[in-house]
């Protein structure tokens, strides 16, 4: 994808120096099939690719100008999105969204830490663009979570991971803001139940 942005990039960049003229695409990084001009102030608002060579759009950069906005690709040759890249205005990677029924709704996006590895994932558990669970990871390893699985927008679960298993559960059940009630899964199997002031 990065090869795909840098392609993106240089087209757009070559685009604006020759005045929206057709050019020679770079002969280096897939090759843009259509380009998509905003009719009244002549700015390119989008890049379509065809990167698996295969006769159709496979991957769509949404421009602003030169500045790449969005980047959504059918890894998969299914027909459907299944990857969403977004950018912000310092045209750094700001997340990443994905399907995770790999139907084209995206319902999960993830956030990078300063060295790169996965720090935050985002989901919407029903589906509907609402984030609901955040998924909280150190250096690329799942340490915990929160959750609003009543819906009014504030977290009422929350999880902590050692590795891979379990550690703890903690639940709001009086709709206070805090947890009153924690699960703790000590390494011998037991489930030790508290009730939190």
């Amino acid at each position: 994808m990065c090869k795909l942005l840098a392609s993106c990039c240089a087209v757009s960049c070559l685009l604006v120096l020759t005045g929206c003229r057709a050019v020679q695409e770079p002969a280096a990084g897939p090759q843009p099939v259509n380009k998509v001009y905003d009719q009244k102030t002549g700015r390119l608002t989008r890049l379509d690719f065809d990167t698996r060579k295969s006769g159709g759009i496979d991957t769509w950069c949404y421009m602003d100008g030169t500045r790449v906005v969005r980047v959504e690709a059918d890894r998969d040759a299914d027909g459907k999105v299944d990857r969403w890249e977004y950018y912000g205005a310092d045209r750094k990677l700001d997340k990443v969204g994905m399907s995770r029924q790999n139907d084209g709704v995206v319902d999960a996006w993830a956030f990078s830490g300063p060295d790169g590895s996965l720090a935050r994932l985002e989901i919407a558990t029903n589906r509907d663009g609402k984030v609901t669970r955040t998924e909280y990871f150190d250096k690329g390893v799942f340490v915990r979570a929160e959750e609003d699985a009543n819906g009014d927008g504030r977290p009422d679960k929350w999880e902590t991971y050692n590795g891979a298993a379990l550690e703890s559960v903690a639940f709001d059940t009086t709709q206070r803001g805090t947890p009153d009630r924690r699960l703790t899964y000590l390494p011998n199997g037991r489930v030790l139940a508290e009730h939190l002031k």
